[in-house]
């Protein structure tokens, strides 16, 4: 990102060599200031600084370097340098994902580190394309704007260090070592990814993984490239990662589609700073899983908004731009665009596509209606949107439906209860209080949207109506659908996308009309700082405690805190007069008060997911798996020294027995071999999510579970010849803790590591 002050030259424009030095500095100070805040805060949690600098030449080179040349040479004129930067990494991502799949599809994953060069030799030779590697002509970046966005990212990497990179070491440290249950899981898809395409399911050997991987590609990828440890890219930097850009792109898509610097500035701001309102209940969630927690909880979902967010400004050039928007449009290249964004996001977050699609149906329809006439460009973004749903759909997922079932208000239900001891006023009452409070709490930082329909009378142009239905259609979708594990949330974390764009367009309208002067805008904003330092402290110091009933009662404080704010804002609204009376300049600025007001309540989310962090060794997600140093070492140590194609057999591949029942959701062998496993936890495999056993379902081949045991209780040279001949499997990890091998195991394979607890064996 970088500013320059308002009225000066755009970059590129011809000035002397003094003026252009003495320039480059405050120009660049924002963007320099943010990455050498996120470099302290990554050592700080212990992160090598090698692998910083390793991992940041591969960012540079490998994803932002070909995708900013490719998108120049797609989009007909430039608008700013920070947009070409920002929407030219989401571009050499999709680029990286090509890349990964033909040359690790090809066994030839070692040289991927070579793809750039494929992009940059032919802008380099070809004399149209050489252009594109020093651009004039930028739109210059308000200062307060770069600025501003330096302060979102320096903030959110906070939040990600207190909340994840601190709770959690690259490799455990001692026995005591927990993590949230889904990373292990994650982490190996991402190592199967260094060497499958596509992945397989790591935790049983050849079962097809149906299933949105491909930000856990773009992990390996980042491991192939840079040589950086997968462990350390995982924990440590693709997470802080996205997450900037994320910021980033938000800010630019905002500025892009509304005309309006400050309406990206403030979008970026509700995406990644304003949290959940009324989050701090005791427990950590309500309706799914805390937006903030979610980004290094699901990885996934930030990769997804990465390519959502870039999908979202191509498909609104398209559609066409809102009158007075004087933003560069964005040509012809922009269907391209689409169908690159398209297809990434496909595989990124089964919840984008659904809801970019029944976005854009819903313009066209409202187009018909209002307009009496087919808006052709949004048919055809339509038709390619479905297009992509279809091959996600059939190839990628092979029709699974992951345990997402159509089952309305399932979300809600369970703060309602049984109505067996209520009369139909109290469970109507009951029920829109439940839905009052799902909006309060997951949509509020969108009420700027309510300024944007009031001033355009509700006679919104196509581009805002398309913004209107994906954040409509996100927690529409979530209330249509059930999931036993909450992932219909992320329809809702989709449509946040929209959502935020449309309420800081709304929220930037309406500071226009206000005519605030430059004092006023500090004042404004100084306000909202301290409005929103205030709740924080009011937050951190009466944190509530949820009683065990009755069902509603982790809502109850959400509800007080918004009667208690809706109480405030009537004083307020009853004492502006006197106020606007004594200072004229608050005349005509009651709104503009009163939506900072509701748009800042949700900031102590962030601080308060932050907090309950410290009181958990892994962040404080909702289930653990144990995770001790000895297992790691164990499994890396046969990461270090098997092969990519080699499987492995364990005897610990349950989290715990219960009643004689397995909990099959322990994936650490394969997260830290990076190697299949024979049969480790199933739980989350495809198949057999959403099953009404959850985790404790049975393993679905007992005979293939049955040799795996046999193999550690009462080994024979046969069987282990056919575990090895029939599976391929060359390695056994013993966990002694879980069960002590067979002695006779030591006359028919080589034990070749040993620290007590574990142990590993080599088949001959």
């Amino acid at each position: 990102m970088t500013a320059v002050a308002d009225g000066a030259p755009a970059l590129g424009t011809p000035t002397t060599r003094p003026h252009r030095a003495a320039e480059a500095l405050p120009r660049y100070a924002p963007a320099l200031a943010a990455f050498v805040f996120v470099v302290v805060i990554l050592l700080s949690a212990d992160t090598p600084a090698l692998d910083i600098a390793r991992y940041t030449g591969y960012a540079l080179l490998a994803v932002v370097l070909p995708g900013t040349l490719v998108y120049r040479a797609l989009r007909a004129r430039p608008h700013t340098l920070v947009e070409d930067l920002a929407v030219g990494a989401a571009v050499g991502l999709v680029l990286e994902l090509a890349a990964w799949a033909v040359l690790t599809g090809l066994g030839l994953e070692h040289w991927l580190w070579l793809w750039p060069v494929a992009v940059v030799l032919p802008f380099v030779a070809v004399p149209r394309l050489r252009r594109h590697w020093r651009v004039t002509g930028y739109t210059p970046v308000p200062t307060g704007w770069a600025w501003s966005v330096a302060a979102i990212i320096a903030g959110f990497t906070i939040y990600l260090a207190e909340s994840f990179l601190y709770r959690n070491p690259v490799l455990p440290l001692g026995e005591e070592q927990a993590q949230y249950i889904d990373l292990p899981f994650q982490l190996s898809i991402a190592g199967a990814a260094t060497h499958q395409m596509p992945p397989e399911v790591p935790q049983v050997a050849g079962e097809p993984l149906h299933y949105h991987w491909f930000g856990f590609a773009h992990m390996a990828a980042a491991n192939l490239v840079s040589g950086v440890d997968l462990p350390t890219v995982f924990f440590r930097l693709a997470v802080p990662t996205l997450c900037l850009l994320a910021v980033l792109l938000v800010a630019v898509v905002g500025w892009r589609i509304s005309g309006r610097p400050y309406a990206g500035a403030v979008a970026a701001a509700l995406m990644l700073t304003i949290g959940e309102f009324g989050y701090e209940n005791g427990i950590r969630q309500l309706f799914g899983t805390q937006a903030t927690f979610i980004v290094w909880g699901s990885p996934s979902m930030t990769y997804s908004w990465v390519l959502l967010l870039p999908l979202i400004a191509v498909l609104a050039d398209r559609i066409g731009p809102a009158r007075g928007v004087t933003v560069p449009p964005l040509g012809r290249g922009a269907w391209v665009l689409a169908v690159l964004l398209l297809a990434a996001s496909t595989g990124a977050k089964a919840s984008s596509v659904p809801v970019v699609a029944a976005g854009l149906g819903l313009t066209a329809l409202v187009t018909l209606v209002v307009r009496r006439r087919l808006a052709w460009p949004v048919i055809v973004a339509g038709m390619l949107a479905l297009a992509a749903q279809g091959f996600a759909t059939a190839i990628l997922f092979a029709f699974e439906s992951h345990g997402v079932t159509v089952d309305p208000f399932s979300g809600l239900r369970p703060f309602v209860g049984a109505a067996a001891d209520r009369g139909p006023g109290a469970s109507v009452l009951l029920w829109g209080a439940v839905l009052l409070a799902f909006l309060l709490n997951l949509q509020l930082r969108l009420a700027g949207i309510v300024a944007l329909l009031r001033h355009r009378r509700f006679r919104l142009e196509p581009v805002q109506v398309f913004l209107l239905g994906g954040a409509v259609i996100g927690p529409a979708i979530y209330l249509l659908v059930g999931h036993p594990g909450s992932s219909n949330q992320y329809f809702t974390r989709a449509g946040f996308a929209f959502g935020v764009i449309a309420s800081g367009w709304g929220y930037a309208e309406l500071i226009e009309r206000a005519r605030l002067h430059r004092r006023g805008r500090v004042l404004l904003a100084t306000g909202a700082a301290g409005f929103a330092l205030l709740l924080c402290l009011i937050q951190l110091n009466n944190r509530a405690t949820v009683h065990s009933a009755p069902v509603w009662d982790p809502l109850r404080p959400l509800l007080w805190w918004a009667a208690a704010l809706a109480g405030l804002a009537l004083l307020v609204a009853l004492v502006w007069p006197v106020l606007a009376g004594r200072w004229p300049g608050l005349r005509g600025r009651g709104a503009v008060v009163l939506l900072t007001g509701i748009l800042v309540a949700g900031a102590p989310g962030l601080v308060m997911d932050a907090a309950a962090a410290h009181r958990y060794s892994n962040g404080g997600a909702y289930a653990v798996v144990p995770m001790p140093q000895s297992r790691v070492a164990a499994a890396r140590w046969v990461y270090e020294h098997s092969e990519a194609d080699d499987v492995v057999a364990t005897n610990a591949y349950c989290r715990a027995v219960v009643d004689g029942r397995c909990d099959a959701r322990s994936f650490w062998v394969s997260a830290y071999t990076q190697r299949s496993v024979l049969v480790e936890g199933w739980a989350f495999t495809p198949k057999l999510v959403g099953q009404p056993d959850g985790p404790y379902v049975p393993f679905w081949d007992q005979t293939r579970l049955r040799a795996n045991d046999e193999a550690f209780a009462a080994p024979t040279e046969a069987g282990l010849a056919d575990l090895r001949d029939r599976y391929g499997v060359r390695w056994l990890v013993v966990d002694r803790s879980v069960g002590q091998e067979a002695e006779v195991l030591a006359h028919l394979a080589d034990r070749r590591f040993d620290n007590g607890r574990l142990a590993v064996y080599q088949l001959r």
